[in-house]
């Protein structure tokens, strides 16, 4: 893929390129369970495409990388398997960098660069028909996904994974029920706190950081240095008077919050509308 290193706009100039590739292999067990490798390698060169990345085997650029590249690679693998056509399990590990010695003595190391995921959805919940019941976590190490400016894994100033970026761990709980025909009812609340700079430290929550600017190799810690908190809830009920077009009523609520700074930021957002062949837009962020 061909992706736009951060940048600071500047008038009507041409923006560089940088290049990924990602590979992922997936592979059904058994008729329930599937389990998935997956890779993705950040060139780190500008306007460069290293053609030896169009080769499709999988790891073969995390050999190299122990050998010295300069490219970012991280990796991992994924899951997904379905209980008695009721419920899924599913989850994911990313790894970004692993040294066993700092894993084993220093858990807190700059270097144990981790990620993970998992969630279940669980259909006709608690036997209620068309209620499905969706619970998800995430968790990721600080310093995850970023290096410099050019392989940190961002794209047109935004990340490329989570948009968080690092340094957080987050609980979303989502409802989706159909009461009768017609009607549709959505449900959704995440709550997170994720650590940020502070003190002009680099806490490993901005990817866009270079991580070289950290002050310390080890003490970090999930949600480390400044604690922000944030509580996203939204509902809405939709109901669909013709095909493909609904009338829709919602309400969001937002709180978030910085340790140690005065006050707090509250949102309250009611909205009503008409949808015709449109999906629905949800402020989850």
């Amino acid at each position: 893929m061909e992706l736009i290193p951060q940048y600071k706009k500047s008038g009507d100039t041409l923006l560089a390129r940088k290049y990924a590739a990602m590979h992922h292999l997936s592979m059904n067990v058994t008729r329930w369970l599937n389990i998935g490798v997956f890779e993705g390698v950040v060139f780190a060169r500008r306007d460069h495409f290293d053609f030896q990345y169009l080769n499709p085997i999988i790891f073969y650029r995390h050999i190299e990388g122990s050998v010295g590249s300069p490219d970012n690679a991280l990796a991992g693998i994924d899951f997904k398997a379905n209980i008695a056509h009721k419920a899924q399990f599913y989850g994911q590990f990313l790894l970004d960098e692993f040294i066993l010695s700092e894993v084993k003595n220093k858990p807190t190391s700059w270097v144990n660069k981790w990620g993970v995921q998992l969630g279940i959805k669980y259909l006709d919940a608690f036997n209620v028909k068309n209620l499905d019941v969706q619970i998800e976590i995430n968790r990721v190490r600080p310093f995850t996904y970023s290096r410099d400016s050019i392989t940190n894994y961002t794209h047109y100033n935004q990340p490329l994974a989570h948009p968080l970026g690092a340094n957080f761990q987050e609980f979303i709980g989502i409802i989706r029920y159909q009461p009768y025909p017609k009607w549709y009812v959505y449900a959704q609340a995440i709550y997170y706190n994720q650590g940020l700079d502070s003190a002009g430290k680099n806490f490993g929550g901005n990817i866009f950081n270079d991580y070289r600017t950290r002050s310390t190799n080890d003490g970090f810690t999930v949600a480390g240095g400044r604690k922000a908190t944030c509580l996203n809830g939204f509902l809405q009920v939709s109901y669909e008077w013709k095909e493909n077009l609904f009338f829709d009523v919602s309400l969001l609520y937002r709180n978030y919050k910085i340790q140690n700074v005065a006050g707090q930021s509250n949102t309250t957002l009611v909205t009503a509308g008409i949808r015709l062949n449109m999906f629905k837009r949800n402020y989850d962020f």
